[in-house]
């Protein structure tokens, strides 16, 4: 059972919001021979690891044309992954837009250009839980920024087969270079380059705490990462106009996803948080991830709180991944909102509608993360370069700003570089 909370003092906030530590007993060492295998080896690496963790013995670390051409998948499930489709692409085709051109000062002319990062790397987790939804969330915007590489790595299984889920979406959106590599080894073969597998520029997907750290320690060698990642997390804040069913399956629903994953209630009622908590336990024994969702259960808690706006004041010190609002005042509380990856407002509005069809991406920060950084989008996978064009009247306009500016910083060959323009063109 959830541990309930009841009018904390808000000096004891900060450690309420803290997430459970996670053990890391040798992660650090662990992930950085992977790391130097992988970079050192190159495909043996691969195969070895492949064999070690997944207990697959492989011949071609890439998925054959046959395999993708093969991947089947019920024609119910088809219709649902073409339906989220649309609506991701909907959402994510509305993020493109030509930035206009400013005259900041006559003759001086700026603009903004997007343009794609060449080669991206996906990493979807295969285990547990195949996340065929995430090859939608990140390849569909990397395809619509005009990524002229995008390179999948994903587990397989025993069989040395990739869940045919995932390879169907895949060959839906248009990603033809799938490799069976998961883990660690996954992201330190996208950030190195192997034999097989092609070296790119920024790395995305979620993983566990050894994928995490991995993308957080080849960014030392010059490669990009989406986001810092931790475990999933989900804050609801309810009062008694609330469905205690519905709120207790968006906190399971989220807690099935890792017994690192962390759920927190808020409420200004103490029978809403008592109907809510019944609810979890009632659902709980019938979930058959129940064994992972009570693990995560003891990660997490419900706190009472004296209004709702404390509990839009606690969420924001949280910055939670996921952020239910589900009371009778969901217009005040969401102009309220400044710290959270994605917003699920009213009580039909479930976390499982981001996660997989309604149109905005899953792909989240975590972990406080929330706080300064944005959900992953088409601009995750573009480059914002910027231009100037200036005419002899714009540098005659705005010359000798540059050039007092620039003595003051004592930086003369800066000033010499208007000076000899505005001199040539006296001499016209």
């Amino acid at each position: 059972m959830m541990r309930t909370i009841k009018f904390p003092q808000q000096t004891n906030w900060e450690s309420l919001a803290k997430r459970p530590i996670k053990s890391k007993v040798n992660l650090d060492d662990v992930v950085k021979d992977i790391l130097s295998e992988v970079k050192s080896q190159g495909d043996a690496a691969l195969l070895n690891y492949t064999k070690l963790f997944d207990n697959a013995q492989l011949e071609s670390l890439q998925v054959s044309e046959e395999e993708l051409e093969n991947a089947v998948i019920e024609k119910e499930l088809q219709e649902a992954i073409e339906l989220a489709k649309g609506n991701i692409e909907g959402f994510h085709q509305s993020q493109v837009f030509e930035e206009a051109v400013i005259e900041t000062t006559a003759g001086v002319k700026c603009w903004r250009k997007s343009v794609p990062i060449e080669k991206v790397g996906l990493y979807i987790p295969g285990g547990s839980a195949p996340l065929f939804s995430t090859v939608l969330m990140l390849g569909i915007p990397a395809q619509i920024a005009g990524c002229t590489e995008i390179i999948l790595c994903t587990p397989p299984d025993k069989n040395g087969k990739v869940h045919p889920a995932i390879l169907f979406t895949a060959k839906l959106i248009g990603i033809k270079k799938i490799f069976k590599v998961g883990g660690a080894q996954a992201v330190a073969a996208m950030a190195y380059g192997t034999e097989s597998v092609p070296q790119v520029s920024k790395i995305f997907g979620p993983g566990n705490q050894f994928v995490t750290k991995t993308k957080s320690l080849v960014q030392q060698s010059g490669v990009a990462i989406d986001m810092p990642a931790g475990p999933s997390e989900v804050l609801v804040i309810a009062d008694d106009s609330c469905n205690p069913t519905f709120v207790a399956a968006d906190l399971l629903s989220q807690a099935e996803h890792g017994k690192d994953s962390q759920v927190i209630l808020l409420s200004n009622s103490d029978k809403v948080v008592e109907s809510i908590l019944n609810e979890v336990a009632t659902q709980m024994a019938e979930l058959p991830r129940s064994e992972i969702a009570e693990e995560a259960i003891k990660n997490s808690c419900a706190i009472l709180l004296n209004s709702l706006d404390e509990c839009i004041a606690f969420s924001n010190l949280y910055a939670p991944e996921h952020l239910i609002l589900t009371s009778q005042e969901n217009e005040k509380l969401i102009d309220k909102v400044v710290n959270a990856g994605s917003v699920f407002i009213g009580e039909y509005s479930c976390e499982s509608a981001g996660d997989y069809a309604s149109g905005t991406n899953h792909t989240l920060p975590t972990n406080g993360y929330a706080k300064n950084y944005s959900r992953v989008s088409v601009d995750s996978f573009v480059k914002k370069i910027t231009f100037q064009e200036l005419s002899a009247q714009g540098i005659q306009n705005i010359g000798p700003s540059i050039e007092l500016m620039a003595e003051a910083e004592q930086l003369l060959a800066h000033k010499n570089a208007v000076t000899v323009r505005l001199n040539a063109l006296r001499d016209v």
